[in-house]
């Protein structure tokens, strides 16, 4: 689950259960990253970055079209931003949507969902954002099968303000693996992380590639 342009070099594609994609907007820092990251200055809240230069109209439009409307007596101030992903479903044309409930706090027990081999997808979340503007929210995907990496992938979703309603957020589509070395169970960690590498989302889950969509 992820793209092409971002995939590891060290994963080659090939027709023994490796999914392809067709893009990707931009890659998520790892580990390997954390010496290089930039120190930027002191934090201002969004409270702060509404109120300051209020009286002046263009800067105003300005930050408007930035961040979109938001209450400011809605935002808590000081208050580092706060990110739920609510709920994912995979969408297929030309069937019903799978909707998986993400569980709080814990993993999904046992298979989580059932793919057809050869089938068109995308994943669709919904994402609550709270408190103050998330920068540079990535969603990551690392996937296996007996114990062997065969994907891994990075979107940027992008930066979100505080709102009342969810954001919903389309992946690109993604094509399942077919023939008999596809088919089976895999595992996955899926990770929802922004700029400052806070982790909002940390997922550990199995799903399976079949001949066929599940009955259930």
């Amino acid at each position: 689950m992820g793209s092409d342009s971002d995939r590891d070099p060290d994963i080659e594609s090939d027709s023994e259960g490796q999914v392809s994609r067709h893009h990707s907007q931009s890659s998520c820092p790892t580990e390997d990253d954390e010496d290089l990251s930039l120190h930027l200055g002191p934090k201002v809240s969004l409270k702060e970055h509404l109120e300051k230069d209020k009286d002046d109209e263009s800067l105003r439009r300005w930050k408007e079209q930035l961040i979109g409307s938001v209450d400011v007596n809605a935002v808590e101030e000081n208050q580092e931003p706060d990110v739920k992903i609510l709920s994912l479903a995979i969408v297929s044309p030309g069937r019903p949507d799978i909707l998986l409930p993400i569980p709080e706090g814990e993993n999904p027990k046992g298979l989580w969902f059932t793919l057809k081999e050869g089938s068109h997808y995308h994943l669709k979340f919904n994402i609550k954002v709270s408190n103050d503007i998330v920068c540079g929210l990535k969603y990551t995907n690392t996937v296996w099968k007996t114990g062997i990496k065969v994907d891994s992938s990075k979107e940027m979703l992008g930066t979100f303000s505080p709102q009342a309603d969810p954001y919903t957020q389309e992946m690109p589509e993604e094509t399942t693996p077919a023939g008999i070395f596809s088919r089976g169970q895999y595992t996955a960690r899926s990770k929802f992380v922004d700029d400052d590498n806070k982790c909002y989302l940390d997922i550990n889950y199995t799903f399976d590639i079949q001949k066929d969509w599940s009955k259930q």
